[in-house]
């Protein structure tokens, strides 16, 4: 039987469970956005605590203010100009394609498509059927809007969201560094509390991982923004500048570069400057792409210290579990394992 003290303390550890589960459902829906915000604050706290904030007399409001300031100019501002840059690049695409809706497909296909390894005799064929009949062709376009439209509305979404997103962690991100000193030392006190040494070891470990995580992220963005800027000069693409800075800040998916250097090939082509299409393609593929298989990962690893072989699988894995944030939570959560078990074997080993 349960006495009276036994049963107030079952009814403790239910309130707290309950709460818990409460307070954990309450932020779930927000966890992508504060533990993006989280990341900014660690990879930049202690260059704004110990260059910014004295500069402004400890006005722990003003420097946070000042900040989230300057991550809309940095990250907000950019995106609205290329949201701009890619509906005008719309317009030229529709006003590409619009005569070969109006007045069918051209009888012979470009001389090129010859020179496609494997499947040029197929793709020749069927350029033929479909230039043959505008019923093929109407059939292929409807085909193709459907889909087309499931894209649309779904990048929409994704855009609103983002937006949506980014809102919250610009407001988390002035609490994070107005209340700075608090949220570091209730860290480190946790930590302590919990593992002692080991817990402020556990700390340490996980912010040098984001930030080197991050520096790998940037410094790969810069990269390859910087050497597709000169391909789209040397190219003679439009806009060389923005379509840069579009591959900087699309680098950040995986997929990103390549719609940049592509679009940009294909609006060559369609200009008529065939050569200069296949240039920017070969360039995009061998060069642009390759930096993100090669930078990334040094750096990634130089910055964290970790082997590049536990910083891959970390962040691999972690985009395929978590989604995005999962590019910083893999690399974070397989060192703390190493940590952990480095840590064990240390212990367990004979003096």
């Amino acid at each position: 039987m349960l006495n009276d003290c036994d049963t107030r303390r079952l009814a403790q550890i239910a309130l707290v469970v309950l709460l818990i589960v409460g307070c954990i459902a309450v932020l779930l829906p927000f966890v992508g956005a504060l533990l993006f915000a989280l990341i900014i604050w660690v990879c930049s706290w202690e260059s704004y605590r110990d260059h910014l904030l004295p500069r402004l007399g400890g006005r722990d409001s003003l420097g946070a203010s000042l900040m989230v300031v300057l991550l809309i100019v940095v990250l907000l501002v950019p995106t609205i100009f290329l949201a701009g840059a890619l509906v005008s690049g719309a317009d030229h695409v529709i006003e590409l394609v619009r005569p070969y809706f109006e007045e069918g497909l051209p009888a012979e296909p470009p001389a090129w498509f010859a020179s496609i390894p494997l499947f040029a005799d197929e793709i020749i064929d069927f350029w033929h059927e479909v230039a043959s009949s505008r019923e093929a062709l109407n059939a292929l376009l409807v085909q193709g809007i459907a889909p087309a439209r499931q894209f649309l509305l779904a990048a929409g979404a994704v855009a609103a969201n983002g937006m949506l997103q980014l809102a919250l962690v610009l407001f988390v991100v002035f609490f994070l560094y107005r209340d700075g000193e608090v949220v570091a030392t209730a860290l480190y006190g946790g930590a302590r509390k919990l593992g002692g040494e080991l817990g402020e070891g556990l700390v340490d470990k996980a912010r040098g991982t984001v930030f080197g995580v991050m520096l790998g992220i940037v410094g790969t963005a810069a990269a390859q923004g910087s050497v597709a800027m000169i391909g789209f000069f040397i190219a003679g693409a439009p806009a060389p500048v923005l379509l840069g800075f579009a591959t900087f800040f699309l680098s950040m998916i995986p997929v990103g570069p390549p719609l940049v250097w592509g679009g940009a090939a294909l609006w060559l082509y369609g200009d008529g400057q065939t050569g200069w299409a296949i240039f920017m393609a070969l360039y995009g593929l061998l060069i642009i792409s390759s930096i993100d298989n090669v930078v990334k990962p040094l750096l990634m690893a130089r910055g964290a210290g970790l082997s590049v072989l536990i910083v891959a699988l970390g962040v691999f894995g972690g985009v395929l579990v978590f989604g995005f944030i999962g590019i910083f939570l893999g690399p974070v959560l397989l060192a703390l394992g190493q940590l952990l078990l480095t840590r064990w074997l240390r212990e367990e080993s004979p003096s």
